[in-house]
């Protein structure tokens, strides 16, 4: 496929590395030739240096013959002008960044699509929005909803005290409370495992399960863990997505934010409603604690720096608050995630990478869905033909063994199936794969 990116700054890039691995043809363009170069020593892309709205310089990208388009600069008039004109130049799919909350509002949808812009994308909006989920499900430490939520999957890390922990899954999930219940994957020394009935569960292995609407709960119930009621928020960090974290979150907490510039907090104090903003330095603990840190129930650290975020969550862990979220840029600090002590890391690079992944798929996928620190990721397939995926049971199908399918959504049914079921025309499966599994599964469904 063949894709066109406008920008390598931290977004470029990290869209670039992940969509080479599955041998994408990648153009990258960029105003600076010191980042170009930089980018080229790093990656295997063809780079342009020039000005990506510039109609010579995507002409030069061969965008007529670009699958997507890309357009992520730091500025959000290059990104739509770059869109709009890349797709009356042939590129079938365009995407552009933007900022401005009020471009996102759905009922503006209508004015990008009118130019011609498939699709616009706020890495900071689609982040803070995985946050809101996070804290809405505080006791998982990974939430994901499919369909509206017909289906979840939920993840978190077991401890000694866990029923679950030195049993074979083949003996555990005969508990009556596994009827609605699976699990599809556990993380273990930093190694994704799609586990089979001889695998055994161990101490510290963050287990993901997936539950129909009703027995989330029942989750909750299997595991043995208190869930405590988020009331009161801190946040730490003032840039865009800690703003665009708190608008949502104030609606339904009381929230602290604290920030060490004061102009953007008098910004930030002018446009939030509810929030309570607070000049200061958020690496003096001493000061978190006098503002209140001892009595939060959930603590987000969303500030520039992973290693502040890092620090000041398990800073807040220590000081007894339930649920801490912590912003990191580096892909390595997401691998360490379920053992480094912070109850979540999110990286809105990787959300956003996630969210892109979904134009370059075949198979009629509907919806793709990545998990922080693992190496698999969730493909939401639509059954469109009835052929051998239909004909045969899911056992005798020859699936990979690196990828399972966790549960399938028929109308307004939804089934945690085992190697008996049988998928109907129509039907969405939703499907957790390792990258060696992709090809397969997508010969499978188109």
């Amino acid at each position: 496929m063949n894709i066109v990116i406008a920008g390598a700054g931290d977004m470029g890039f990290h869209l670039a590395e992940q969509l080479i691995i599955e041998n994408n043809d990648i153009t990258l363009i960029d105003l600076d030739s010191d980042v170009l170069d930089s980018t080229s020593a790093q990656l295997d892309v063809l780079t342009i240096s020039g000005d990506s709205a510039s109609i010579d310089v995507l002409r030069y990208a061969n965008v007529h013959q670009a699958h997507l388009v890309l357009a992520v600069t730091t500025s959000e008039k290059t990104n739509i002008v770059t869109a709009v004109m890349a797709k009356q130049l042939g590129a079938k799919r365009v995407v552009a960044r933007v900022r401005s909350h009020d471009y996102l509002n759905p009922e503006n949808q209508d004015y990008f699509l009118k130019l011609g812009i498939d699709s616009i994308i706020s890495p900071s909006m689609l982040c803070s929005n995985e946050i809101t989920r996070m804290m809405k499900n505080s006791t998982f430490s990974d939430v994901m909803e499919f369909e509206g939520g017909k289906l979840n999957v939920v993840g978190i890390t077991l401890d000694r005290y866990s029923p679950l922990v030195n049993k074979r899954l083949s003996d555990a999930s005969t508990d009556p409370i596994f009827e609605d219940i699976r699990i599809i994957a556990l993380v273990r020394d930093q190694i994704t495992i799609i586990p089979k009935g001889e695998t055994y569960i161990r101490n510290g292995d963050h287990v993901f399960f997936i539950s129909n609407k009703k027995a989330v709960d029942s989750v909750k119930e299997l595991i043995r863990h208190k869930e405590v009621p988020i009331r009161q928020v801190m946040i730490i960090g003032g840039d865009d997505l800690a703003y665009s974290t708190a608008k949502k979150l104030e609606e339904n907490y009381r929230v602290t934010l604290i920030h060490n510039q004061k102009e953007r907090c008098k910004w930030l104090s002018q446009r939030l409603n509810r929030s309570l903003v607070i000049h200061g330095d958020y690496k003096n603990i001493s000061l978190l604690i006098d503002e209140g840190l001892e009595t939060m129930d959930g603590f987000l650290a969303l500030t520039e720096s992973s290693e502040t975020n890092i620090i000041t969550s398990l800073s807040a862990k220590n000081h007894g608050v339930y649920k801490t979220i912590a912003h990191v840029d580096t892909r390595e600090y997401i691998h360490i995630s379920h053992s480094i002590g912070v109850d979540s890391l999110i990286n809105k690079k990787l959300v956003a990478a996630n969210y892109v992944s979904r134009y370059l798929r075949k198979g009629n996928v509907e919806a793709i869905a990545g998990i922080h620190g693992v190496d698999a990721e969730f493909v939401q397939y639509v059954v469109t033909k009835n052929n051998r995926i239909t004909k045969k049971s899911l056992k005798k199908l020859h699936f990979p063994d690196t990828a399972i399918v966790a549960g399938v959504i028929r109308g307004d049914d939804v089934f945690i199936p085992d190697g008996n079921f049988h998928l109907q025309l129509n039907d969405k499966a939703i499907v957790l794969a390792l990258p060696s599994a992709k090809p397969v599964l997508e010969r499978l469904f188109n």
